[in-house]
């Protein structure tokens, strides 16, 4: 990946801490960068900063420098809540706190990732000017934590943050899920079709597309890209059939009846179902469609902040869809970037899009926190399918989600 390698595609380090303990100045050590302002007053930084950078061997990451988590007063207190928030997207992250210094901020700190499951790495700062308790590191490591003292005036230490770094990066980050590539591998063929309509970028092609093109030239596939009108034509075309054909979900319809039977389709939010969340628990939780009712709040997520078109896909075809498939009058709402309601237990599903803009983390915590909530969540792609009767043509490439669909329907 490139320097410019998406946001979402980046690892995501988290630094955490309290205030004036050095987490900015950390930051810039690291970065050999002046990336965060730093100063000797506390609360310095208020929103989160966000530095995209080539981290070798691991390749492209994120630091994000957050707020202290001891802020206080009204305005500290809406910093602190940003700061949390960013948990969700965090990947790894590293709490950094004074040599001499651990105590309930950090605990609670510690606490909030351990529930995310998020990987932990405790960075004692100020090195060169106090001593860390040989106790507290003992009762750390005994977490089976990464412990390191750091300066980020003299130096000292970051060679083994970084080595710490590189040790404790999740391991789907190392070896992430394919998108399409482990079913048309090298030497097979994809046909992707790629509706231009007025929410297409112009002269650009929306990011999942391009990186399922990415994923099949990688693998040493081969890929054919047209329009839906076209695809009849492109498959007459071919001197042999394609292994699957892809499809931008508002052409579902379309597009599987133009397509063989002895050829798989899907969609590309479907198989962003899969290497962004947990296709198969998705796939159980799409056949709550059929019990939505009358009243129903229905929450529609979007991870990027496009501005809304007269027939844009989440605000009216997929609504229009999933009440002609139901007849009943369901409310839907929608919420868009990083924005998430706290409290989820008033709707009666959560509809995602494919979260192309989102990490595999933040989209996995947004699953949990549905599930928490006893919601189901499903994404476009899949609710589309399902509404239009198209949900095992869709999942046919993907055995494991097909079966978790046969023993959802017969509960």
């Amino acid at each position: 990946m490139s320097e410019k390698a998406p946001k979402s595609m980046r690892l995501h380090i988290g630094i955490y801490g309290r205030r004036n303990v050095g987490k900015s100045s950390l930051l810039n050590a690291l970065t050999r960068q002046q990336v965060s302002i730093v100063s000797e007053q506390a609360g310095t930084t208020t929103d989160p900063v966000e530095k995209p950078m080539e981290l070798l061997p691991l390749g492209p990451v994120l630091f994000i420098d957050t707020a202290g988590i001891d802020d206080t007063g009204a305005l500290g207190k809406k910093r602190v809540e940003k700061t949390r928030k960013c948990v969700e997207r965090t990947d790894l992250a590293i709490i950094v706190a004074t040599g001499s210094v651990w105590g309930s901020f950090e605990e609670e700190m510690l606490s909030v990732l351990s529930k995310q499951k998020t990987p932990v790495i405790v960075a004692f700062n100020k090195a060169d000017l106090e001593e860390t308790p040989a106790e507290t590191i003992r009762k750390l490591e005994a977490k089976k934590l990464a412990v390191v003292r750091v300066s980020s005036i003299t130096g000292e230490g970051l060679n083994e943050l970084r080595q710490a770094i590189f040790a404790a990066a999740p391991a789907d980050f190392l070896s992430p899920q394919k998108l399409v590539s482990d079913i048309a591998g090298a030497g097979e063929l994809a046909v992707l079709v790629v509706p231009i309509d007025k929410e297409a970028p112009k002269g650009r092609l929306i990011l999942p597309q391009v990186q399922v093109m990415r994923d099949l030239l990688d693998a040493g596939a081969f890929c054919m890209v047209c329009r839906e009108h076209e695809l009849k034509d492109a498959l007459k075309s071919l001197s042999r059939k394609p292994k699957i054909v892809v499809t931008d979900s508002q052409a579902f319809r379309k597009v599987c009846a133009d397509t063989p039977d002895n050829v798989m389709v899907t969609g590309f939010s479907v198989l962003f179902a899969r290497f962004k969340g947990d296709l198969a628990a998705m796939v159980r939780n799409t056949v709550a469609i059929d019990s939505l009712k009358d009243g129903d709040r229905v929450l529609v997520a979007e991870a990027c902040t496009h501005h809304p078109i007269t027939d844009d896909i989440g605000r009216v075809k997929i609504p229009g869809w999933i009440r002609q498939h139901t007849g009943a009058d369901i409310k839907f709402e929608t919420y868009q970037g990083h924005d998430f309601p706290p409290d989820l237990k008033d709707y009666a599903l959560v509809i995602h899009c494919g979260s192309c803009m989102h990490t595999r983390r933040e989209m996995l915590t947004r699953i949990m926190q549905c599930e928490a909530a006893g919601v189901p969540i499903t994404n476009y792609g899949l609710a589309i399918a399902y509404s239009l009767g198209l949900f095992e043509r869709a999942l046919q490439p993907f055995p494991e989600a097909l079966e978790a669909y046969h023993r959802a329907r017969v509960k």
